[in-house]
């Protein structure tokens, strides 16, 4: 949401504490399997996040191509 030509990240930063904090607390936990799990949710996270900032940077590329056309009409 963006709230005079600034971003408003209140819900997502709220949300990524938040679900670390249960991360945090679940790698604690008594079963192996809970903490091999937290792991794994670690990891497969951060994949999403490195897959987000490319597939932005190949829609800002695609962008940017769209517009070279456009503007060559």
């Amino acid at each position: 949401m963006k709230m005079f030509g600034k971003e408003d990240n209140t819900y997502k930063e709220l949300r990524d504490k938040s679900s670390s904090k249960w991360l945090e607390d679940m790698s604690k936990h008594d079963d192996i399997a809970v903490r091999g799990g937290v792991k794994v949710t670690k990891d497969y996270i951060e994949y999403l996040k490195r897959m987000i900032v490319s597939l932005e940077n190949k829609s800002n590329l695609k962008d940017k191509y769209l517009k070279k056309l456009k503007s060559e009409k």
